[in-house]
């Protein structure tokens, strides 16, 4: 696996992993949850969210990154040329250099390498490279649900600290 800056070339495959990675949350998890009105209102176009989001997260001139993980298989020789199998996964990042704060806002990685610290090796690239910009506090957010519980942990081992919070949603 190799960890390197997003290029225009990778929107296509990074926004179909976004809504192959979160599409369980949103149809198994929120949408049961919280019933039809509330799901449509809240995220009843989350797939066209996300194809609109996704061309966005990375934007160096507004200090907003994305760093791909690369899968490497047996005929991958590291040249470069794509003869690996693909994304592995993602994180999109961004910094406030007045606050010397650093936030991420998205990490996904693919079923297939779940399990395979390749969110650990994202995170801590994030990190690098928000600390290398002036950063000396990370925030990261994730659900407290079941469907979230690998982040949470993950996030628990980098060392982050939980804060508790809750958000309600009801149909009026």
């Amino acid at each position: 696996m190799r960890i390197r800056a997003f290029t225009p070339r990778d929107l296509a495959s990074l926004t179909d992993l976004t809504i192959e990675t979160f599409r369980p949350f949103y149809e198994d998890s929120f949408r049961p949850l919280v019933g039809e009105t509330v799901f449509a209102n809240q995220h009843g176009d989350w797939r066209d969210d996300y194809r609109r989001e996704a061309p966005r997260l990375h934007a160096p001139e507004r200090h907003r990154y994305v760093a791909v993980a690369e899968a490497g298989d047996d005929n991958d020789n590291g040249d470069g040329d794509g003869d690996g199998d693909g994304l592995a996964g993602y994180v999109a990042w961004s910094v406030d250099p007045d606050r010397r704060n650093g936030s991420v806002s998205h990490l996904a990685v693919s079923a297939q390498h779940r399990r395979h610290h390749v969110g650990t090796a994202l995170c801590e690239h994030a990190f690098a490279h928000m600390r290398s910009l002036g950063a000396e506090v990370v925030e990261i957010g994730t659900g407290g649900d079941p469907f979230h519980a690998p982040a949470r942990a993950l996030y628990e081992r980098l060392g982050c600290t939980a804060l508790p919070t809750a958000v309600y949603y009801r149909q009026l």
